[in-house]
């Protein structure tokens, strides 16, 4: 499993190392969006990034705003990078007073950034960082929020893994989901289809999926 895992994450993780070395270089800057139009989002540059991996901006303010309104116990995100969402997240559970985010990043490098910027965040307190893929990684307990943000090609394993312990009227939450990225659109059209679960499809720029898990929804 290890050895598989590194092949996969290889050109994934050199991408990523990429791009810290430019926010070490520049910081956060915020920017237009540029992935390309797709035909549910014409108009990409109307939202703002700060950069390639890291959720758009809005989609950040809308993690936020969804802790804030549903009060979930456990939050469970894949894909660490370089924390941002995991602080964005962290945010509204100190806004609420009470949660847990448990974040998982494979790359070590990639994860000592994220920690680091975690450790220096006054957010800590409301993040658990491992340095494990999350097909491997156990968590315990009913996860209320799970988003998954980690490589897209295994998006789909990570939902099947996790969904037996998701709270049924929880929420599911898959970035990456454009048309355009067809394979984390086509995961989660299939999870549906199988009624696993019932999803929405927002039309951001980079695509997101809104789904719940329809096992003892009520």
């Amino acid at each position: 499993m290890a050895l598989s895992l590194k092949r996969l994450f290889k050109k994934k993780e050199k991408q990523e190392r990429k791009i810290l070395r430019l926010i070490e270089r520049t910081g956060d800057v915020l920017q237009p969006e540029y992935h390309r139009p797709t035909p549910e989002c014409p108009h990409p540059e109307r939202w703002s990034m700060y950069d390639s991996m890291t959720a758009e901006i809005e989609v950040l303010e809308f993690l936020r705003c969804l802790v804030t309104t549903i009060k979930p116990e456990l939050i469970v995100e894949t894909g660490t990078f370089s924390g941002i969402s995991t602080l964005w997240i962290a945010e509204g559970l100190r806004h609420n007073g009470r949660g847990k985010i448990i974040t998982c990043e494979f790359d070590p490098v990639v994860h000592a950034n994220a920690r680091q910027r975690i450790a220096n965040s006054g957010l800590a307190e409301w993040i658990e960082c491992h340095n494990e893929s999350s097909l491997e990684m156990k968590i315990s307990g009913q996860i209320d929020i799970l988003f998954s943000d980690s490589e897209q090609s295994i998006r789909e394993q990570e939902v099947r893994r996790f969904l037996p312990q998701v709270n049924p009227n929880g929420l599911i939450l898959i970035h990456d989901a454009s048309s355009h990225q067809k394979t984390v659109r086509e995961a989660a059209l299939r999870l549906d289809a199988e009624g696993l679960i019932s999803v929405l499809l927002l039309p951001t720029p980079r695509g997101l999926v809104v789904a719940q898990k329809r096992a003892g929804r009520k």
